[in-house]
């Protein structure tokens, strides 16, 4: 069996965990230990010294082998953002606390390090939504999502309003609190907290949740990922676009958000004895059998 060897890896740390440093230095030895070389985000270098330090948003460009990202599933978004042009696959290690997709607990880390670099490791390939932002017929920004779009208020006392398309086709009018557009992964992030419907990540399909909507029929729906979504934006006061709930930007009356399956995909190491519906069961308190 060929062995990955003399390959760059790079390591994604949630920032100011104070006991992520002993994890950090441990992992580094492990990796040195099996030939890789290794470069660190800024969060990083605060808890290991002596490797090359990197922006998040250009370690794509040193093409690492693999992603190994030590947190919660907001330290995976942030990395499958900066990495997924590249489709260089990722490592997602729980250090947080629900983690649907940082799924791999810290006492499995080394076996799964070891089925990568015997090259016997599992990846699967997570979907992801694409995002214009269009003002006045122009686009004005662009977003690739791996969990959800969301169009939604920021004052407390308001409401949005909003008209929804899909592939061009009127679908109704809504005066709620948001509008989710969520990928099968992000079907179990904000969606389902807003009453949604969770997705298997290999189901070919986005869902449009409503957040506190005025109008009790209105219900989430589910789309064909080949959909191209619109969002009208009718309402003036306070309100958001936000990305996989990180990266966001106000909006005005009248602009459209458009979404559609992006061309690119994140790819992520998975164990190869827990299924999708395992993850379901640990992290939902499912009853076992």
């Amino acid at each position: 069996m060929s062995k990955r060897s003399n390959q760059l890896v790079a390591i994604f740390s949630k920032p100011g965990q104070l006991e992520m440093a002993p994890v950090v230095n441990r992992l580094a030895e492990w990796l040195l230990a099996h030939s890789f070389s290794i470069i660190v985000d800024t969060q990083t270098a605060a808890q290991v010294s002596g490797y090359q330090v990197v922006e998040r948003d250009q370690a794509a460009a040193h093409k690492p082998a693999f992603v190994i990202v030590l947190g919660g599933d907001g330290t995976l978004l942030a990395a499958a953002r900066a990495v997924a042009k590249s489709r260089i696959p990722i490592l997602a290690i729980n250090l947080g606390s629900l983690g649907f997709l940082t799924e791999i607990a810290l006492a499995d880390m080394y076996p799964m390090l070891e089925a990568i670099y015997e090259n016997r490791a599992r990846i699967e390939g997570r979907a992801m939504l694409h995002c214009q932002l269009q003002r006045s017929g122009k686009c004005v920004a662009e977003y690739e999502a791996l969990n959800d779009v969301v169009v939604s208020k920021s004052a407390i006392a308001r409401i949005s309003d909003f008209d929804l398309f899909v592939n061009s086709a009127f679908v109704s009018n809504y005066k709620a609190d948001g509008l989710i557009l969520a990928t099968p992964t992000g079907s179990t992030a904000y969606s389902l907290a807003a009453g949604g419907p969770i997705l298997s990540p290999d189901v070919h399909a986005f869902v449009v949740t409503p957040v506190s909507s005025h109008a009790l029929t209105n219900r989430p729906l589910l789309v064909h990922d080949t959909a191209k979504l619109e969002v009208v934006v009718k309402a003036t006061d306070e309100t958001y676009l936000t990305v996989d709930g990180q990266v966001g930007t106000p909006l005005a009356s009248g602009d459209r958000v458009l979404c559609n399956k992006s061309a690119h995909k994140v790819d992520v190491f998975r164990q190869e004895n827990k299924t999708f519906y395992d993850v379901l069961r640990q992290k939902l308190k499912w009853g076992e059998r």
